[in-house]
């Protein structure tokens, strides 16, 4: 049963996809700085990879058809790496070594283990196959292929392969600029003494460690005062200088909370409220032309939500070829008695249970316990409806493929 009122994960996530707009800034990079970049164009092969068979082994080079039972054979040249060989002359061997260049003639390199070295020359003690141990020109990447999509998000091993292709700067897309509205006259910065009725702002600093690790640039980091007019201003400066505005706190029914009531006078409110726990209230709208991402207040529901909702909006757009996270189905080490019309994401970790991997709870799921978020590693999903008794299969992500 769903409740009319509540707008479903699907929907929601569908909805927000379909209103991302891509970033279309491009700058370019040393190819030091691009891990995390998204690819702004296609990368095609420039030369082949590698450009010439070579060895991949210590050993020596040599034509199989001059191997004789037990007939030593005489090394004529020694190849070191990053030399161009002469070609092999007939009935002898070549000292190569990992990474040489095969000189024209030799079709086999012998592992220098399985030789013995004598005066007259080598002794092959194994078996040899034409082309054994040679890696052959254009075996990684041939020219003309295309080998990284516009879109790919790089990582060490894109690193590696651009530098393969000798690419030293890379055309990458602007880093996405998002500003950061906490709401709440009882926020202070850490390191300031507390008044009463003060705490101090967490959600600010986990959406800036969420947002850095996501490949974002926090462009305003600021906390928005209980009052209309002041949200509204601040709101509004957000817009002039970001391609995204989060804010926690504000978007539920007190009336102190601000930010919807200014979304819906001075822009536009096209989501709120949906069928999750925690973060039921959770808006989506805009102002001054800018997307407004509205998390709720507690430091549980804002990890979730921008876990489960905001990161998806924020790979749209970043411009990313991205699979939407698959998670792994494991066996609960945990109940739940009560069933509830929303989906539920439980702060949990995978444990060790004899032979096999189970998923536990952290024991309370308040949407305050923020200690919950770091004593776990991912999130478990009870579907909607649904009561939970050890032993059952349920989705969990891991916080690392949530965020990546």
């Amino acid at each position: 049963m769903a409740n009319p009122n509540l707008m479903s994960l699907e929907d929601a996530l569908s909805h927000l996809l379909s209103e991302a707009p891509v970033v279309t800034r491009v700058e370019t990079v040393g190819l030091a700085d691009s891990l995390g970049r998204v690819l702004a164009e296609n990368h095609y092969v420039p030369a082949d990879v590698p450009p010439a068979d070579n060895s991949a082994v210590d050993g020596y080079a040599l034509r199989k058809q001059d191997l004789h039972q037990d007939q030593a054979i005489p090394v004529s040249a020694r190849i070191p790496a990053g030399e161009a060989p002469n070609a092999l002359a007939p009935g002898t061997a070549a000292r190569i070594f990992t990474g040489s260049e095969i000189p024209e003639g030799a079709d086999s390199v012998v592992m220098q283990e399985r030789v013995e070295v004598t005066d007259a020359g080598i002794i092959v003690r194994a078996e040899v196959t034409e082309g054994q141990n040679i890696r052959r020109r254009g075996q990684d990447l041939t020219r003309g292929d295309l080998a990284l999509v516009k879109g790919t998000q790089v990582r060490p091993h894109e690193m590696g392969l651009l530098a393969s292709m000798g690419v030293a700067r890379v055309a990458v897309l602007a880093r996405l600029k998002v500003a950061i509205l906490s709401t709440g006259d009882e926020l202070v910065d850490p390191g300031t003494p507390l008044a009463p009725g003060q705490i101090y702002n967490s959600n600010r600093f986990t959406l800036i460690g969420l947002l850095t690790q996501a490949g974002c640039e926090v462009a305003l980091c600021e906390t928005l005062r209980d009052k209309r007019e002041a949200t509204r201003e601040t709101l509004l400066r957000a817009a002039e200088s970001s391609d995204l505005i989060i804010t926690s706190g504000g978007v539920s029914v007190g009336e102190e909370d601000h930010v919807r009531a200014v979304l819906e006078e001075s822009g536009s409110l096209s989501l709120w409220r949906m069928a999750i726990k925690p973060g039921k209230p959770v808006a989506f709208g805009a102002i001054g032309g800018t997307p407004v991402l509205g998390l709720p207040g507690n430091p549980g529901s804002v990890l979730v939500t921008f876990l489960v909702v905001g990161m998806p909006y924020i790979r749209k757009c970043q411009g990313r070829n991205h699979e939407d996270p698959a998670g792994e189905r494991i066996p609960a080490d945990f109940s739940v008695a009560s069933t509830s019309m929303r989906r539920e994401f439980v702060r949990a970790r995978k444990e060790p249970r004899g032979s096999e991997l189970v998923v536990t709870a952290f024991p309370n799921q308040s949407s305050g316990i923020l200690s919950s978020a770091c004593w776990a590693n991912g999130l478990a999903v009870i579907p909607e409806n649904t009561t939970v008794s050890p032993g059952d299969l349920l989705t969990y992500y891991s916080f690392a493929e949530l965020v990546s």
